[in-house]
């Protein structure tokens, strides 16, 4: 018997969204957590993976580098771009040919989308949104099942989810709540094509036409240098200085919830347990109290600054450096000072 633990690979155009290396970097682990049970029953496990698209050798070939044992590819003319039905048809029909134990996707736009219609048509349960994942047993001496720990109830409890009987296990998992694997040193996993008759017809919507969106948008999950607001920017004003601050380092500017909630600033900059996690090298969190809700959103972050004016915030407990004070005298005062090393260095 083989247990095999599958991971989705979202890609857009021929780019993979990074969420789908963190992915096979938790299946690599979860396969490891069950190595007590594979040693005695003599089961074989393979950390797999699909991607579905049209030409996307490219992205299997580089999934290669992450170090799962296969990689399937689902590709045609009427899987060019994304559309719910064909992605959810074709990756039903590959999941009941091979009978994964666990399937991950990623908890993305597309992913969150897609998730939800395949699990429905296999009949199996969903964990989106996860926050945590590992293998354990919910009884002494019984099987390892996947946990999945999700925020519920608006964040305000943390719930770990267990699909007893049914399979495969799936869960959607937030992008940058774990970190991306190491690159393997040897690629031994191979790729094979999935053959998968679906027809336009088959399909409820047609693309007539693909209309980007060339308004700027927060890629707070992936930026190297974040700028957090909290209450203690005062309001939509606060956040014109937070982003200057922002753009003399390169960055982007993040806020908690209540500030969106009150509408400061839009819901894609929120970072938190209701909002993404991040993983920046920099994140400079100004005005931010430090409730649980939010620091259990960023506190992986590599360095962290916090300029706040308690003494006793809890945002200090996961800082590297903590400034008490007025953010509206401080952060001039960074600005200032980043603006005057660049001109030195141009000088």
């Amino acid at each position: 018997m083989t247990r095999r633990f599958w991971v989705f690979i979202e890609q857009e155009n021929g780019k993979p969204h990074q969420v789908s290396w963190e992915l096979i970097g938790v299946a690599r682990r979860l396969a490891g957590e069950i190595a007590d049970e594979v040693a005695v029953s003599g089961e074989e496990v393979l950390v797999e993976a699909v991607v579905v698209g049209n030409d996307v050798k490219a992205v299997a070939e580089e999934g290669l580098k992450y170090g799962p044992d296969h990689i399937y590819i689902i590709q045609g003319d009427v899987f060019s771009h994304y559309r719910n039905e064909s992605y959810s048809k074709a990756l039903v029909e590959v999941v009941q040919k091979y009978k994964p134990e666990v399937f991950f996707i990623g908890a993305t736009t597309l992913g969150r989308d897609l998730a939800g219609a395949v699990a429905t048509k296999l009949g199996t349960g969903l964990t989106a949104d996860c926050t945590k994942i590992e293998m354990g047993a919910i009884k002494e001496g019984g099987p390892k099942l996947l946990l999945a720990t999700r925020p519920a109830f608006g964040g305000n409890i943390i719930a770990t989810i267990v699909c007893r009987t049914h399979r495969p296990q799936m869960a959607s998992v937030r992008p940058r709540v774990f970190p991306m694997p190491e690159i393997v040193t040897e690629i031994k996993g191979e790729i094979s094509y999935e053959e998968v008759q679906i027809t336009e017809e088959e399909v409820g919507a047609k693309i007539l036409k693909v209309i980007r969106n060339e308004a700027e948008s927060a890629n707070v999950e992936y930026a190297d240098v974040l700028v957090a607001g909290g209450r203690g920017v005062g309001g939509p004003e606060g956040f014109k200085l937070l982003k200057e601050l922002a753009d003399a380092l390169g960055g982007v500017v993040a806020a908690t919830r209540p500030c969106v909630d009150a509408g400061w600033i839009s819901y894609d900059h929120q970072v938190g347990q209701t909002g993404k996690t991040v993983r920046p090298k920099i994140y400079i969190a100004a005005g931010i109290s430090g409730a649980i809700q939010h620091k259990v959103g960023m506190q992986d972050s590599d360095f962290i600054v916090a300029i706040n004016r308690d003494p006793r915030a809890p945002i200090f407990e996961v800082a590297k450096v903590g400034l008490v004070g007025d953010l509206f005298e401080i952060i001039p005062a960074m600005i200032n000072e980043i603006k005057a090393s660049k001109e030195a260095q141009h000088a």
